[in-house]
């Protein structure tokens, strides 16, 4: 059932943004590019959630693609020789070298703007539910969230002193989770209830797919991962496989997922395909 509505939510986003993106100028190709291929993890999380708690795909959709819009500008800029410095994403080449580094600042930066849009969208609720959805995911992209997770991580890797295990937690909790955060939580702000089980989720969630990558940095295939692996290890970077061991990073994923699973339980036997997603975030090899 997952991996079937996996399918199914990435193609209603991904339809989503190829109406909402530019059809001709300068930016259109590059953005598209961008938003190409990926699993739609977030996408589902927003849907999936909207789902279980009656919004309709036809509300969910906007917040949906919002989110892979955020998702995939915060790629193309984590990709520039300033930041990371890859050249592959998804197993194609990153933006700036398929063409330029100002053209994937642009890209990036009209994603991001995209993103809002989507959320202004009529369909998409009241006003207030508009208002919400858009202030939050601001919060979650921005100083306090992912960007603020992308900035220690980047002070991390010139650092005197490697990060404590903590600091590790805090970090992944901005750069990677604060967005799958925000994704678990977005049905239940559009349907007016408590956000709070699905936070769980989504923190829960978040956490175990950051040991996934960690993991697949050290066992993956550059081929299924779609980008090259090994470099936490060249870059000598804290990890949860570098503090934990290999064998305990996934003792702990497996744990967290376990927490996201009984998270779900005021939703019953409706959550099962939300916790199916949380045991795939630690056994893909991609």
């Amino acid at each position: 059932m997952f991996r079937s509505r996996l399918a199914e939510t990435r193609e209603v986003a991904q339809a989503c943004l190829g109406t909402a993106l530019p059809a001709s100028g300068p930016m259109a190709a590059p953005m598209r590019h961008a938003v190409a291929g990926g699993k739609g993890m977030r996408a589902f999380l927003v849907l999936e959630g909207a789902r279980m708690l009656g919004i309709d795909a036809d509300s969910a959709q906007f917040p949906a693609a919002a989110v892979e819009a955020i998702h995939a500008y915060s790629l193309v800029h984590d990709d520039l020789p300033c930041m990371d410095d890859d050249d592959l994403r998804r197993g194609q080449p990153t933006v700036h070298r398929k063409w330029d580094e100002a053209t994937a600042v642009l890209a990036g930066d009209a994603l991001q703007a995209l993103a809002f849009e989507l959320l202004g969208r009529d369909e998409v609720g009241t006003a207030e539910v508009r208002i919400e959805l858009s202030r939050s995911l601001a919060h979650a992209a921005g100083a306090e969230g992912m960007v603020l997770g992308q900035a220690l991580d980047i002070a991390a890797e010139t650092a005197e002193t490697p990060l404590t295990l903590d600091q590790i937690i805090a970090l992944q909790a901005g750069k990677t989770g604060a967005l799958i955060r925000w994704s678990a939580m977005a049905g239940a702000v559009m349907a007016g209830v408590s956000t709070d089980p699905l936070r769980r989720y989504g923190a829960a969630v978040g956490l175990a797919f950051q040991i996934a990558d960690d993991v697949l940095d050290v066992e993956g295939d550059p081929d299924r991962v779609g980008k090259a692996t090994g470099k936490d290890a060249d870059k000598h970077k804290a990890t949860f496989v570098s503090l934990l061991g290999l064998d305990a990073a996934k003792t702990r994923a497996q744990e967290l997922v376990d927490a996201a699973c009984e998270a779900l339980a005021p939703y019953g036997n409706e959550a099962q395909t939300l916790r199916e997603a949380a045991r795939f975030v630690i056994s893909r090899d991609s």
